[in-house]
């Protein structure tokens, strides 16, 4: 389902128009991204959280060389599921 798919079910479902849930779904994905920028952790009870973990430096390999390459310390957005979405998920 790509975000226009989304837009459409949301729109139905909530009986909004597809401009008004194009809104709504643009202002939780903006809304998310800032509190993540922050540090914060958005939690949504029932559905689950986003979170930032940091990822260490480290060694890699360039595959078509074989040379070792640095990579650099980096923030990776995480989403971890809530137990009633993992439930409905696997019915």
């Amino acid at each position: 389902m790509n975000k226009s798919e989304m837009v459409a079910a949301i729109a139905e479902k909530a009986g909004l128009s597809k401009k008004d849930a194009e809104k709504a779904l643009q202002a939780f994905i903006d809304e998310t991204t800032d509190a993540l920028k922050k540090g914060d952790k958005v939690q949504l009870v029932g559905f689950g959280s986003f979170e930032v973990k940091p990822r260490a430096a480290r060694k890699g390999r360039n595959p078509q060389t074989k040379e070792i390459i640095n990579i650099p310390a980096s923030k990776a957005p995480v989403f971890k599921a809530g137990k009633a979405f993992k439930d409905e998920v696997a019915k």
